[in-house]
């Protein structure tokens, strides 16, 4: 039996700004935005390429706003999705290299499958990792 994530809430407090950026700044595609009377919204957004969506609307948890911590993206070239999100105007921090006893900026040249990284945080104060994976064994 396989059993798929399909979906993560994140909490936000302004829906119309947290969808912007995830639209806008992240490139994800929009799949829904569903109003169900005057105070219930869901709006459904998914990565390029993923089979799990981000959900953000009203009355879907208890979670505050920023809450999330440790959403992680996976791409194939960490330094072209940081160039990426930076032309999209997200702030992301440095390329770090998760190996070895502490974390340390990685260096031009280096290979980063698996212990490449960098981070962002959505408006709200959720936070994101993104992960070089060009190859698996």
């Amino acid at each position: 039996m396989n059993w798929t994530l399909e979906v993560v809430v994140v909490p936000v407090s302004d829906i119309d700004r947290a969808k912007a950026f995830y639209e806008d700044g992240l490139g994800f595609k929009v799949d829904h935005d569903t109003r169900m009377g005057e105070t219930r919204r869901i709006v459904q957004l998914t990565p390029p390429g993923s089979g799990c969506s981000v959900v953000i609307g009203t009355g879907l948890s208890r979670m505050a706003p920023g809450s999330m911590q440790g959403l992680q993206l996976v791409v194939r070239d960490v330094r072209a999705a940081r160039d990426e999100l930076l032309a999209r105007g997200v702030q992301v921090g440095e390329i770090q290299v998760m190996g070895g006893p502490a974390p340390r900026p990685a260096t031009p040249d280096e290979a980063l499958n698996f212990v490449g990284f960098l981070t962002f945080q959505d408006p709200d104060g959720n936070g994101w990792a993104v992960q070089q994976i060009d190859a698996r064994e």
